[in-house]
């Protein structure tokens, strides 16, 4: 009889201490996984975050109806970090130490979202960001962060080149960017495009605040290139296609995802439907907004938050962007399976390929690449309409030491 009391105590006291050792992680219980978000969901760049984190939230319940993942629940805590340095940090740093959640998704600004990069290090704590590309946080890769979902600034430039020498049959290209870091890393891949295509690019490299453009535009004028590219924010990009209008300057021009958040918007600084005779827009999703191979997701918003969805400019362009995040993360805990770690995660997502049939092309991350999206697809656009242009352009560039 002793020696069944002592066997039946031994077993209980094993059962505590491996029921122990699975919940050792944060954020994790036998029936919930816990999950950090954060995005700026108010002031002045709330558009890359409020209907980002309203999608992520609809997918996740949806997994959830659907039973969760292994028996488990995903629990969602969400933080705003208005598009800010500071906020971001202190947003992911309540996150991880005050909420202990399991892991995090987030992020819709890239120049915030890089300045957590050594805090995430530290705490080793997977981040699969949403809508920013991210590239200082990615490059070099760092074993818990993983972005570019929507793309990142080196593929934007990689693929712009690659559709202007390929569809339009560009041999020497203008390049408008930025004199930033967020300049510098879609003109590294440019230049790489060009070279691997047998193109030449003249650049003119700007600072973001420029309100007067008629001496950039009239030196790009002057070298008299086959078509133009504007991989510069919306602002500058209204102020470009007005300017290159009143030049007679009627080349091809091609504007990056960084310019088009709003192309309603675009059309109406510029004011002349004329300057977009000859203009295309670049596109990160497998369709244009509100297509056929979209039409899910707009449903699925239009039914979780009807309201909403009634309002004016709701959904958001970037809207879907909130999407492809959720599912890679989702993708990645199924392949783990029930006895979950944070490392076990990361090693999961940096073997991942998922085509998610949101985005132009999959998403891979590898052990040395966790920019998850090279590809884009492109629109003429007149003013009005965007209208597909065949085909899907994908950027060559590939991170080196």
């Amino acid at each position: 009889m002793r020696i069944k009391q002592v066997f039946a105590a031994t077993l209980a006291t094993a059962a505590v201490v491996l029921s122990a050792s699975a919940h050792s992680e944060p954020g994790l219980t036998d029936k919930t996984i816990k999950i950090g978000m954060f995005g700026p969901l108010s002031g002045n760049s709330m558009a890359y975050g409020f209907d980002v984190i309203n999608a992520a939230k609809m997918y996740y319940d949806k997994i959830n109806k659907e039973g969760g993942i292994n028996g488990r629940k995903i629990e969602l805590v969400i933080e705003d970090d208005r598009c800010n340095a500071n906020d971001l940090l202190a947003a992911v740093k309540k996150l991880v130490e005050q909420d202990q959640v399991f892991m995090l998704n987030g992020g819709g600004c890239s120049s915030a979202v890089v300045g957590a990069r050594d805090y995430i290090d530290r705490a080793q704590v997977p981040l699969v960001m949403q809508a920013a590309s991210g590239d200082g946080a990615l490059y070099p890769p760092s074993k818990y962060i993983f972005g570019a979902l929507s793309i990142s600034q080196y593929a934007v430039g990689g693929s712009i080149v690659q559709f202007a020498t390929e569809h339009l049959k560009a041999k020497k290209i203008g390049y408008i960017n930025h004199d930033d870091a967020y300049g510098s890393w879609n003109l590294e891949a440019a230049q790489f495009q060009a070279k691997k295509n047998g193109a030449t690019l003249d650049v003119q490299s700007i600072n973001p605040t420029l309100t007067d453009v008629t001496a950039p535009m009239l030196k790009i004028r002057a070298a008299n290139p086959d078509v133009l590219v504007l991989a510069v924010y919306d602002r500058p990009t209204s102020l470009f296609i007005k300017k290159a209008h009143e030049l007679g300057f009627n080349k091809p021009i091609i504007i990056s995802v960084n310019g088009t958040a709003d192309t309603k918007q675009l059309a109406a600084n510029v004011g002349d439907p004329a300057a977009f005779a000859n203009v295309y827009t670049q596109g990160l999703l497998s369709d244009v907004p509100g297509g056929d191979k979209l039409k899910w997701v707009y449903d699925m918003y239009k039914a979780t938050y009807p309201d909403l969805a009634s309002q004016p400019g709701h959904p958001t362009t970037y809207m879907p962007e909130g999407i492809t995040p959720a599912m890679v993360i989702v993708n990645a805990l199924k392949a783990v399976g029930p006895d979950l770690t944070r490392e076990k995660v990361a090693d999961a997502l940096a073997h991942t390929n998922l085509d998610t049939g949101i985005t132009a092309g999959p998403i891979v991350f590898t052990p040395t690449d966790h920019a998850g999206q090279k590809s884009a697809i492109y629109m003429k656009f007149d003013g009005t309409t965007q209208t597909r242009v065949p085909g899907t352009y994908t950027s060559a560039w590939t991170y080196t030491k």
